[in-house]
């Protein structure tokens, strides 16, 4: 379920602004800290410097000035993130991301709600990480890269088994071979992992087969008949 950017207030106790609460029982580790880094959500003019916290499951930001503002994003709702140092694109070099909020709306009313003075944070589709300090950006970007990797998409229909070919028998239909074509017969009997052509392919051999076995009886009833 992508979750998308959200609130974050779990902080410990620790020093002055306190450090993120991790979900530790699940095996969440911390990567990296970068303190002196900004944030930019959507369109949105940049919040005061905080502390950025990446971990093996999601990015955080925290602000040093306020407890009670923090935002993350789970890596599993990162669909892009890269390097940005081109002065059109952003007047400065930062981490750029790109958020999956599961809305599938017009991405025009995304971009309304990003630049409006309410905040709505399932809306936000774009965030900009900007250390006051460029030089980390590149190591930023690699760790982003393997937490990323730990998080890969899960598999939707894993319930679903139909790896291999069935016969008719094993799809309990009584089918009438002669009348086999791919529009009458389902993608399941050579479905393999969402694979349609290859449904296709065992499919139109199938097909082919029994068209090559008839003809050869019609040959060899015409080889019989031309002798008598």
């Amino acid at each position: 379920m992508v979750a998308g950017l959200r609130l974050f207030t779990a902080r410990s106790e620790d020093g002055a602004s306190g450090t993120p609460v991790l979900d530790t029982d699940n095996g969440e580790e911390l990567m990296h800290v970068e303190p002196n880094v900004s944030i930019v959500l959507g369109n949105r003019p940049p919040d005061s410097p905080g502390t950025l916290y990446i971990t093996t499951k999601q990015v955080v930001w925290l602000s040093d000035t306020s407890r009670t503002k923090g935002y993350s994003v789970d890596f599993l709702s990162v669909s892009l993130h890269a390097v940005s140092r081109h002065p059109e694109a952003f007047e400065s070099p930062c981490i750029y991301t790109q958020i999956d909020t599961g809305d599938e709306e017009d991405g025009s009313e995304s971009h309304d709600s990003e630049s409006s003075d309410t905040l709505d944070l399932s809306k936000i589709t774009e965030m900009r990480l900007i250390p006051s300090d460029p030089t980390p950006l590149d190591t930023l970007f690699q760790i982003f890269c393997e937490c990323a990797e730990l998080n890969p998409e899960p598999i939707e229909d894993e319930e679903e088994e139909h790896n291999w070919i069935f016969s008719p028998d094993q799809l309990g239909a009584s089918i009438d071979e002669s009348e086999w074509n791919d529009l009458q017969i389902p993608f399941t009997i050579g479905y393999s992992n969402g694979d349609n052509d290859l449904a296709r392919s065992v499919l139109e051999l199938q097909i082919n087969d029994q068209r090559f076995e008839d003809a050869e009886e019609m040959e060899t009833g015409n080889f019989n008949n031309f002798h008598q």
